[in-house]
């Protein structure tokens, strides 16, 4: 074999093109997002990454460690935005209000809604993985924490009648943003969540601000 044709045998392979971990993520997210955990499958999970099984397992260890990540991912940047609208605002009112609304338009943003990832995954888990299910939960638990807190300290400013039960109130804002999840999942339009969710705020016990000339009857 001349000098030649070993230098043509032993040529160096180019650098393999590196394997962008938080790419790969948020496309997985994506897809269970819009399939849920158990109706996504491996196949769909390596088409969307564009890497096979092996180099999956290998960056995320499993399906179920993949799908934490997803969700984290989920609540620290689409979810998270919304809930980040809870302490921004000096009114419990308007909070709500920015909180409702900045979901709902991340669950009609899509050109397929797909409602709040932590809320309809719930409905996605079999019970065959209960450590999921419990994941899924806490999460769901916080967000309803997060209210009560908020409406706790309007209550401590005045701004809700001192009646007000706020841990019932909280329960009651998760129901109202699982149905508007729901609801942009079936296809309502924004704007009729949006005024779904004007009409749900009417019906919460703030207290009345007297005007600066309101005077006591005597």
């Amino acid at each position: 074999m001349s000098t030649n044709e070993e230098g043509v045998g032993h040529r160096p392979r180019g650098r393999p093109r590196e394997f962008d971990r938080a790419a790969a993520l948020r496309r997985a997210m994506e897809v269970f997002w819009q399939k849920g955990f158990d109706a996504c499958s491996m196949g769909d999970l390596n088409d969307a990454m564009s890497i096979n099984s092996p180099s999956l397992y290998a960056a995320f260890g499993s399906k179920e460690t993949l799908f934490r990540e997803s969700v984290e991912l989920y609540v620290r940047e689409e979810g998270g935005a919304a809930f980040r609208e809870l302490q921004a605002h000096e009114s419990a009112r308007d909070a709500l209000r920015a909180m409702f609304r900045t979901s709902v338009a991340l669950f009609t943003g899509a050109q397929a809604p797909r409602g709040c990832m932590i809320f309809l995954s719930g409905m996605s888990v079999s019970a065959a993985h209960p450590e999921l299910r419990e994941f899924l939960r806490k999460l769901r638990r916080n967000v309803a924490q997060a209210i009560a807190a908020r409406l706790a300290q309007a209550k401590a400013q005045g701004e809700l009648d001192p009646g007000a039960d706020t841990k019932a109130l909280a329960s009651l804002c998760v129901t109202v943003f699982s149905g508007l999840s729901i609801e942009a999942l079936d296809g309502v339009k924004r704007a009729a969540l949006n005024e779904a969710i004007e009409q749900f705020l009417a019906t919460l016990p703030w207290r009345e601000r007297k005007s600066p000339g309101f005077k006591p009857s005597l």
